[in-house]
């Protein structure tokens, strides 16, 4: 299997590298950050992620990640990202949004008449892509794999591995990764945390919805008008 991670700026560092761990330990499995050019690639919060592959020199896939962050936001306005991810998906077996990295799927025309999830602050608009929401950690349809916010993606990584290498495989890397979550907080969730957090959340991040909900909006329209 290869797998093509989309690396674009501001996007969640762990979105990527979360997966990126997974699905690099498999046996017999490569992975390539690809990106718009071979510079370096500034995250969300500021590390730096270094691409091995350009959109015109990446290799034909068998999976496609999409993760999240700011930059998808961008990303799925940008034709050229747009026509990328469309390519890579006509021939990919599997398709692998993490977090908002669903409403790049969505504006690339991937999610009509699928079931798909993401970050609990957005997947709400896949609607507009004429998605049928999930609220679900992780979501499968068919070939089409979509995972909540940023700690699910090493979930969903893990479910991909356990599907496609044999579940064997994907415990002997869960293990080898020590991988055993115990969060120190009841929450993680708006289903599940303090209404007063989940209120506090929304306020900080109002102007942040507010622009993505008039993004998505256009991606919408460009998509209807592609057809």
């Amino acid at each position: 299997m290869h797998c093509n991670i989309v690396t674009v700026p501001d996007m969640v560092q762990l979105d990527i590298t979360g997966p990126f761990e997974v699905l690099a330990r498999t046996p017999g499995w490569t992975v390539d950050l690809v990106a718009a050019t071979m510079d370096p690639v500034r995250t969300d919060r500021g590390l730096r992620l270094l691409p091995n592959a350009t959109r015109e020199t990446a290799k034909p896939c068998d999976i496609i990640v999409v993760p999240g962050g700011t930059g998808i936001d961008t990303a799925m306005l940008d034709p050229a990202w747009i026509a990328f991810v469309q390519h890579q998906a006509a021939t990919a077996k599997y398709v692998f949004g993490v977090c908002t990295g669903s409403l790049l799927l969505g504006a690339a025309g991937l999610l009509r008449g699928r079931r798909a999830g993401g970050h609990w602050q957005a997947r709400d608009l896949l609607t507009q892509f004429d998605a049928t929401v999930s609220n679900d950690r992780m979501t499968r349809d068919g070939n089409l794999y979509t995972a909540g916010g940023v700690t699910s993606g090493i979930d969903m990584a893990l479910r991909v591995v356990g599907d496609l290498a044999g579940e064997e495989v994907a415990m002997k890397i869960q293990l080898a990764m020590e991988y055993d979550p115990e969060p120190p907080f009841k929450g993680g969730t708006p289903y599940t945390s303090p209404q007063p957090v989940v209120q506090a959340v929304l306020a900080d991040t109002k102007k942040r919805r507010l622009k993505r909900e008039e993004q998505v909006a256009l991606a919408a329209a460009r998509m209807r008008g592609s057809n």
